[in-house]
C-alpha cells in the first residue's frame, strides 16, 4: 500500500452506519495521518485541514473478504456443474502454465474488484506451483499494494494431490490417467516448508499493512508431517494459518477415514488450531468441532456463495454463533465463486440461514451478517484496528450514494447494507485517509489496459493449458462419479435439504 499522507481529513455531514441504529445518524470524521480521531457532530478541524463534503453519503468501514485467492483472477467463468472436487480436477488447466506477470495480473484483477466493491482487506490463500517463490509473492504483494488493499498472503500448499488424498480415487482411475496424474505429484513436504521459509526471510512488506502467513490446503491434501512443520513453522515465527477445513462432505468422509476423528480435531492434535488459526467454509463442523473452534480461540469463514456454487451444503451460521465462535466472511476465489463481492456475500449468508428451518430464532440477523464482513474478518486476518469507524481505527471507509436507487427509501440501514446493496452505490472509497474510488473511479490501476492485458493472457494460457483441459475432460466422468457417490454415504451431520444423518 501507499504510505499515507500526512495531514488531517474531515468527513463532513455523512451518515455513519451503525449496527445498533434502525438508521444510520449524521455526523463528522476526523482523520489524521490516516487514523481515525475523533467521530462526533459539528467538528472542526484546522484551516489547512481537506474537507469532505458527504452530505447525501452514508459512509460504513471498509469490508473485509476473509477468504479468497488472488490466483482465481484469470480463471472466472470457467466451469458450471462442478463440485469442489471437479475444480481441483481442473486446476492446472484453468491455472497452470503462468508466468509472472500473470500471477501479478490475476490478483489486480481480483483487487481490483474487491476495492470497487468497497472491500479494502483480504485473506489471500495464492496458488503457486510447484512452489511459492519470493518473486512470484511479491508480485502478488505488489498488486495489492499497488491498489492500495491491505491483506494478508498465504502460500497455499500441499503434498498430496487430489487423486493421491481422497481415499479410492487413485484407485477408481484407469491404469492410463494414473500414469498422467502421476506427472502432477507435488515436491516433498520439507521443500515446500524451505521455500515458505525462505520468502518469509525476503518478507517486505509488513509496512504496507500486507502480512504474511501460511495455508496447508486442505487438511487430507498434506501429511502429518507436513502438517506439523506448518504447526512449527508459524509458532517459531508467530504467523497465522489458513486452511479449507470441512468445505465438502467428501472432506468431512476422508477425515474419517483417515483419521478417525474429524478434520478439525485432526488439525488441532497436530498444533495447529489457536487464536490465529482460521478455517474457511467449515460447512461440516460439527457442534464438537465449533466448540473447540471458539475453545481455541479460533475464526470460521464463511464463504455462502462459493458453498452453494460448488454444492457442498449449508454452513449453520447461527449455530456457530450461539457457540461463540469468530465467523468472518469471504467470497472464495473468481475461479469458483465467481465474483469478489462482499455485498453478496453478506446477503447470500443472511437469506442462506433462513432457509434451514423455518423458526426465526434460528436465523442470523442482518446485524450479525454486517459484523462478520467486518469485525469478524478483521479478527480472522488478525489486525485489531480496521474493521469499524471509531477513534484509533485506520480510516478504511466506503461511501454510499444515498441519492442510489439501492437506497430510495432510506429505512434500515444496515438491513440495506445487507439486503439492498450490490455495490452499485459505490460512489468513494477511502483505505488509510486516502482515496483509492472516487466517483466511482478506480485512481490506483487504469482498468482498460488491465483488461487488454487480461485478454492476451487468456488467449495465450488457453493455448498453453490445452493439454491439461484434455486431461481434465478425461478426468471429469471418473471424479464427477465418484466422489458424489462417496458424498452419498452418512455423516454425523446433516448439511443438504436430502442429506440422512448417519
Amino acid at each position: 500500500m501507499a504510505k499515507n499522507e500526512p495531514g488531517i481529513t474531515l468527513i463532513r455531514g455523512a451518515r455513519i452506519a451503525d449496527a445498533g441504529l434502525r438508521r444510520a445518524e449524521a455526523g463528522d470524521v476526523l482523520i489524521e495521518n490516516g487514523v481515525i480521531r475523533t467521530v462526533g457532530t459539528d467538528l472542526t478541524a484546522p484551516a489547512h485541514a481537506t474537507i469532505v463534503d458527504a452530505a447525501g453519503m452514508l459512509i460504513h468501514p471498509g469490508l473485509i473478504n476473509g477468504h479468497t485467492h488472488g490466483h482465481g483472477g484469470l480463471a472466472r467463468g470457467q466451469g458450471d456443474k462442478w463440485t469442489l472436487e471437479l475444480l481441483l480436477a481442473a486446476a492446472p488447466w484453468i491455472g497452470g502454465n503462468r508466468a509472472l506477470a500473470d500471477k501479478k495480473l490475476a490478483t489486480q484483477i481480483v483487487a481490483a474488484e474487491m476495492v470497487l466493491k468497497g472491500c479494502t482487506a483480504a485473506y489471500d490463500l495464492y496458488s503457486e506451483l510447484p512452489l511459492p517463490t519470493v518473486e512470484g509473492m511479491d508480485a502478488v504483494a505488489e498488486a495489492y499494494a499497488g491498489i492500495g488493499m491491505r491483506a494478508v498472503i498465504a502460500p497455499m500448499v500441499a503434498d498430496r494431490t487430489v487423486y493421491e488424498a481422497i481415499p479410492g480415487l487413485h484407485d477408481a482411475l484407469p491404469e492410463g490417467l494414473q500414469k498422467d496424474v502421476a506427472r502432477l505429484r507435488l515436491p516433498a513436504w520439507q521443500q515446500t516448508l524451505s521455500a515458505m521459509e525462505t520468502v518469509l526471510k525476503g518478507w517486505s512488506w509488513a509496512s504496507h499493512d500486507i502480512r504474511y502467513a501460511i495455508a496447508p490446503t486442505i487438511p487430507h491434501h498434506c501429511s502429518d508431517d507436513f502438517l506439523c512443520g506448518c504447526a512449527k513453522m508459524a509458532k517459531t515465527h508467530g504467523l497465522a494459518v489458513h486452511s479449507h477445513v470441512g468445505e465438502s462432505k467428501v472432506q468431512a468422509i476422508t477425515g474419517i477415514k483417515r483419521y478417525g476423528k474429524t478434520l478439525l480435531a485432526h488439525m488441532d492434535v497436530m498444533g495447529l488450531v489457536g487464536p490465529r488459526f482460521t478455517a474457511a467454509h467449515a460447512v461440516w463442523l460439527d457442534d464438537d468441532d465449533m466448540r473447540l473452534a471458539a475453545d481455541r480461540g479460533a475464526s470460521l469463514v464463511h464463504n455462502p456463495g462459493s458453498n452453494m456454487r460448488l454444492g457442498n451444503g449449508m454452513f449453520p451460521l447461527r449455530r456457530a454463533l450461539d457457540l461463540g465462535v469468530n465467523v468472518g466472511l469471504g467470497t472464495d476465489g473468481a475461479n469458483c465463486s465467481d465474483n469478489q463481492n462482499m455485498y453478496e456475500a453478506m446477503r447470500y449468508a443472511s437469506m442462506l440461514s433462513k432457509v434451514q428451518t423455518p423458526d426465526p430464532r434460528g436465523w442470523a440477523s442482518v446485524e450479525e451478517c454486517y459484523r462478520a464482513a467486518t469485525a469478524g474478518s478483521a479478527r480472522a486476518l488478525g489486525f485489531e484496528d480496521i474493521g469499524a469507524i471509531a477513534p484509533g481505527m485506520k480510516a478504511d471507509i466506503v461511501f454510499l450514494s444515498l441519492r442510489h436507487v439501492n437506497w430510495i427509501p432510506h429505512n434500515g440501514t444496515v438491513n440495506q447494507i445487507v439486503h439492498a446493496e450490490d455495490g452499485n452505490a459505490v460512489r468513494h472509497v477511502m483505505i488509510g485517509g486516502r482515496f483509492v474510488v472516487r466517483d466511482g473511479e478506480l485512481l490506483t490501476l487504469d482498468l482498460t489496459k488491465l483488461a487488454e492485458e487480461a485478454e492476451a493472457a487468456r488467449e495465450r494460457l488457453e493455448a498453453l493449458n490445452a493439454g491439461y483441459l484434455d486431461l481434465y475432460n478425461r478426468l471429469e466422468p471418473i471424479v464427477a462419479s465418484f466422489c458424489p457417490g462417496m458424498a452419498a454415504g452418512p455423516y454425523q451431520v446433516r448439511r443438504y435439504l436430502c442429506d440422512a444423518v448417519g
